[in-house]
This record gives C-alpha cells, sequence and structure tokens, in this order.
C-alpha cells in the first residue's frame, strides 16, 4: 500500500480525475450494482469525466451488446467489454473532442455475495486509457476475489478498488510497482485479494508481466501467482478449477535431471490412483518466496531465469508465499475438491516432520497434519543415497559446492518413504500416515541421477565447469547458454 502520509482518499482520487479537463470515458459494471461510477459520481465534477454509465445485467442483454463469452464473470467477458465501449467511445466523440481528449473505458463484470452466501466472490477489472489525445490505447487488467461477508461491504470494496485502479493508470503507469501498492490503498488483504495482472499497450512498454505478478505476492495483494510454460500469466481460479492437482517444490536454480524425474514418476503414479482415474490432472512446479529472497533481497533476473527455464520444458509455475506444505493444499482446496499429490525430496519430508514449524499452531504439528492430509492427499517421496542422506542429518543440507566436488557417491543403499527416519516421538505417527497410505515412495525412478544437486549444477555453471551439462535436460543446457542464465559465460574463442 502506499505510504500514510502520501494515501489520498478514494474521494480524493476520483475528484482530481474529474477534474482532470483531459480524461473522458465511459464505465461499464456487470455485477454488484455500479460501485466504481457512483464513487465517481458522488466525488463531484463527474460530468468532465464520464461520457457514459451503462450496467447490462440481464444476460440477453449482455450478450447482444458484447456478444456471447463462455462465462460471464471472465476474462474473456471483460475483454468483450472493453473491446466495444472503447471502439463505441471513439467513434462517436474522436471528431468531435479527440484531439484535447485522452479517452478510457473501465469495465467490470463481477458475482459478489449472493443471497444464500454459497458463492464464489469474484471478478474481473480493467481499464483501456489512451496516453495521449489520438494515441494508441493501453490496458490494465486485474482478477479480484471479495473476502467480506457482507455483500454491501463486498460493493463497497469494489468501488474502492475500482477507483484505485483508474487513479494507478492515470498517475502511476510509469512506476508499476507503485501501481500494484496502490491498488489497495483503503483498503486490506483482509477485503479484497488481487491475484493476477496484467499490462499491454505502449503505456507499459517493457514492463514484465511476470514480475508485476511476482510482485502481487512481494507486497501481499496476494499469495499465490501463476504462469504458463510460454511464461504468460495465469489466473489461479481458472487453471486449477476442479482439477487434481500434483506439484513439486524446488528451488530449480537451475531445473535437473532429478527434477524432472521425480516429477514424471510422481505423476505416473498419481494419475493410477483411483481418485484420479479419469480427472483431469494438473502438474505443478512451485516455488516459495522464501526461497527467492534466501539471498536477502529479490534478485529478479534470478526469478526470470527459473521461471523461463521451466517454462521451456513445458511446465506451469506457480510461485507461492505459503512456507509450510499444508497452507499449500489449503489454498488449492479454494479451486477444487479432487485429490492433491505433493511430490518431494527426503529432505523436505523430513522437514515437514520438523515440529518448529507449527509453533504457531495451537495444536501443533498434529493440527498441521490434520490440515495437510484431510481430504485425499498425498505424499510421493523421492529417494535419496545413503551418504546425502547421513550427510543432511549430519549438517542439514545436501551436498552442493565444495561437499560435493569429488564425491563419488557410490552408496548402493537407498532411502525412500519406508525406511526414513524421524524424532522418536512422531514414528507412531510416521508409521500410521505411511500404512494408511498417505505417503508413497516413488518407484520406477533413474539411480544414475540421484547424485546430482541443484546448488552443485549451479556451482559448476558459475565456475565453467562443462560437466553441468550432464546434469539437466537438453533444453535446459540450451536455454541457459542461449540467454546466459545462472551466471553462464560462454567460453572465449580458441
Amino acid at each position: 500500500m502506499s505510504e500514510q502520509s502520501d494515501l489520498l482518499t478514494t474521494n480524493r482520487k476520483a475528484l482530481t480525475i474529474n477534474l482532470n479537463e483531459l480524461k473522458y470515458g465511459t464505465f461499464a459494471e456487470i455485477g454488484a450494482w455500479q460501485e466504481v461510477a457512483r464513487m465517481f459520481f458522488q466525488a463531484g465534477g463527474a460530468s468532465g469525466t464520464i461520457a457514459k454509465s451503462i450496467s447490462a445485467y440481464d444476460m440477453a442483454f449482455s450478450d447482444a451488446i458484447y456478444g456471447k463469452a463462455p462465462r460471464y464473470v471472465s476474462q474473456e467477458r471483460l475483454a468483450l467489454m472493453l473491446e466495444h465501449e472503447y471502439h463505441l467511445l471513439h467513434e462517436r466523440l474522436a471528431a468531435q473532442r479527440g484531439d484535447r481528449t485522452t479517452f478510457f473505458v473501465f469495465a467490470d463484470t463481477v458475482a459478489a455475495r449472493n443471497y444464500k452466501g454459497n458463492n464464489e466472490a469474484h471478478g474481473w477489472m480493467g481499464i483501456r486509457f489512451q496516453n495521449d489525445p489520438g494515441g494508441p490505447p493501453s490496458d490494465a487488467v486485474i482478477h479480484v476475489r471479495m473476502w467480506d461477508r457482507e455483500n454491501v461491504l463486498q460493493q463497497q470494496a469494489l468501488g474502492i478498488i475500482g477507483v484505485n485502479l483508474v487513479y494507478a493508470a492515470f498517475y502511476y503507469r510509469d512506476n508499476p510497482e507503485q501501481f500494484i501498492k496502490s491498488l489497495l490503498d483503503n483498503l486490506s488483504s483482509d477485503r479484497i485479494e488481487v491475484d493476477m495482472l496484467q499490462f499491454s499497450g505502449p503505456a507499459f512498454k517493457g514492463v514484465d508481466n511476470r514480475l508485476m505478478s511476482l510482485n502481487l505476492v512481494q507486497f501481499g495483494l496476494t499469495n499465490a501467482v501463476m504462469f504458463g510454460p510460454n511464461g504468460g500469466v495465469l489466473q489461479p481460479s481458472e487453471v486449477l478449477y476442479k482439477k487434481a492437482i500434483l506439484v513439486e517444490r524446488g528451488s530449480f536454480r537451475p531445473v535437473t535431471h532429478v527434477n524432472v524425474d521425480m516429477l514424471n514418476c510422481a505423476t505416473a503414479q498419481f494419475v493410477q490412483e483411483p481418485l484420479v482415474k479419469g480427472k483431469e490432472v494438473i502438474v505443478l512446479m512451485e516455488i516459495t518466496m522464501n526461497n527467492l529472497l534466501a539471498a536477502g533481497a529479490l534478485d529478479a533476473s534470478d526469478f526470470l531465469s527459473r521461471v523461463d527455464v521451466l517454462g521451456d520444458i513445458g511446465f506451469t509455475v506457480l510461485i507461492s508465499n505459503y512456507s509450510e506444505y499444508y497452507r499449500l493444499t489449503s489454498y488449492f482446496r479454494r479451486y477444487t475438491k479432487e485429490m492433491i499429490g505433493v511430490a518431494l525430496g527426503i529432505n523436505n519430508l523430513l522437514e515437514i516432520f520438523n515440529e518448529k514449524y507449527y509453533e504457531n499452531l495451537e495444536g501443533g504439528i498434529l493440527e498441521a497434519f490434520g490440515r495437510l492430509f484431510r481430504n485425499a492427499v498425498k505424499l510421493y517421496v523421492y529417494p535419496m543415497r545413503q551418504d546425502a542422506y547421513d550427510r543432511y542429518l549430519t549438517t542439514g543440507q545436501t551436498p552442493s559446492a565444495g561437499s560435493a566436488a569429488g564425491h563419488s557417491f557410490s552408496s548402493s543403499v537407498l532411502i525412500n518413504a519406508k525406511n526414513a527416519l524421524v524424532s522418536d516421538n512422531l514414528r507412531s505417527l510416521y508409521a500410521h500416515l505411511l500404512e494408511n497410505h498417505y505417503l508413497d515412495s516413488i518407484v520406477g525412478f533413474n539411480p544414475e541421477i540421484l547424485s546430482i544437486f541443484s546448488r552443485d549444477v549451479l556451482r559448476r555453471i558459475k565456475e565453467g565447469d562443462a560437466t553441468w551439462e550432464t546434469m539437466v535436460p537438453a533444453p535446459v543446457v540450451a536455454a541457459i547458454k542461449r540467454r546466459g542464465l545462472f551466471g553462464y559465460a560462454a567460453p572465449a574463442p580458441a
């Protein structure tokens, strides 16, 4: 949010825009009344800003005006609204005032809390606007989720964030971080969440939407964002809705043969589960904000490198603020009742059984596990060689950097879900989870790659040790070399 000393009231923002003779446009709102337009009318001077305010609630009227879309509360419907209203505005007023006006259209399509209180309260909002009179338009689009329990409070929150979006488009477009922070001015994340944001057009030239989405998590507007294999920003509810979900958490710095093998093997087992057969499955690679901030400050190039490489090999990426696995699976439960699988290594499994992470819960580890394993959740555990396992138990780290150099990892003994050891006081709990198939050992893995660790690969890349190329998939090798990722420097010509 903006600094308190600089925080403008919602009324002041609306009035500032109304008094700006350069701005003129349309408000088109479906659902939750016409709260954004109302804010501008109440502020005063709206006749200088609002060319038209419209709300087509009836589906037949809405379809007749904007055309059909798969869903009425969707990004597709919002795009149709923006396109239609902007074309109409330009067609009717460009000749009259186009040389002295920057036109804009604000639109939203929203499902607020219904009478029974059993629906998903969410919506799409966007603004299409000109930077300069006669210039091409730019778009800023967001997806919001409303958490107020009363419809009237949700309407109020929508009005506020709508004004914030319009104001940010006009006054913060050259400062994307300030743009994002200002969306919750005079609000809080307890009332409204922004879980997707997308900029396009000349006003946002050079802006990377993936970084903007990461800022949504970093600044507390949401706890998770998602990117597709092509690097595009995705809306989580649309990707996860009613799907069985398999996720692997990691640093992926860079993604290695082990990461891919773990997920491929877990997927093969997951799709054979009785609760998953015949269901649509989404497979995710997840990185936590804690991991991205491990070095202190957020390194944007490092973040983009990881997302780019995972996308190059076809994975959908989730960035979350959920350090604990039970919070991650609870997040997925917003969108699906289907089975959830988590692929993880022995070291992460042991971390789950570390009681220090649950001191904030009244019920401690039992409460955490009750949340984690309820409603068809299963962990698929990838094995680790005995020597690496022993080192982890001793130092808390898997082999990397200097410790990995020259280490043969010749141990033939493998540690898996069946023979991993947890603290004495938790062994009965562990046995219960194992016997009831909440935990399962991954099978079909490639034993030849178990000595590969991301930190060792990263060290070799930075040191110019070409053996790293044998430790990651071929498309990853090509991407790292092509883009100079993770500190890679091409060898000097002979």
